[in-house]
């Protein structure tokens, strides 16, 4: 059931532009329909975000994916529900996305959301970031909803290849942790936008 507002097929353009084309739209309606059916049984949404998953989660998602460039080999950190990693996987064919999630429950999930949608561009990584620090770089981390940004830095920065970037999804705080975040920031010679 589509609620008040969330209707995807009155979305602006500017948010279809955000998808490589309407294949992927498909996929991404599918994925849509897949969380609204699983999500909730299997832990990995509340049943109070269903009826704004496609503003709260989906776009919110692909509003990051603006900011990656074409070909570019993205990690996803604690991809949880696949939000951004897996909505950025269907959106845009042409990144190679790597889930990394420590969660074998959510790992199973991204697993048969990947295998349902078709997606040939992903990875699934069951581990810590942590644990893949000496191992993976990436020209693009992002995050969603895993730490604070002190924390956050200190886990997925070892995964950013030299010249790379991450892209954490931060709320109503983001100012707030960029200051908290101040010693880390200096400790990498790193820059943040809010």
């Amino acid at each position: 059931m589509i609620e008040h507002g969330e209707d995807p097929r009155h979305f602006p353009r500017a948010v279809h532009d955000l998808v490589d084309g309407p294949v992927q739209w498909d996929r991404l309606e599918s994925f849509a329909s897949l969380v609204r059916e699983q999500g909730e049984l299997r832990g990995l949404i509340g049943p109070r975000e269903l009826p704004r998953l496609w503003s709260r989660h989906l776009i919110n998602s692909l509003a990051i994916s603006q900011f990656i460039h074409d070909g570019t080999d993205v990690c996803d950190v604690g991809s949880g529900a696949g939000f951004p990693g897996l909505v950025i996987a269907i959106a845009r064919p042409n990144l190679d996305v790597t889930l990394v999630e420590p969660m074998e429950r959510r790992v199973e999930w991204l697993r048969d959301a990947s295998v349902a949608m078709g997606l040939a561009n992903v990875e699934i990584v069951r581990a810590r970031a942590e644990e893949l620090h000496s191992s993976r770089h990436f020209s693009v981390v992002t995050a969603r909803a895993v730490a604070s940004l002190e924390k956050l830095l200190r886990w997925t920065w070892p995964l950013v290849a030299p010249g790379g970037r991450m892209l954490a999804m931060k709320g109503d705080r983001a100012t707030q942790e960029v200051e908290d975040a101040r010693k880390v920031l200096r400790k990498f010679a790193l820059a943040a936008e809010v």
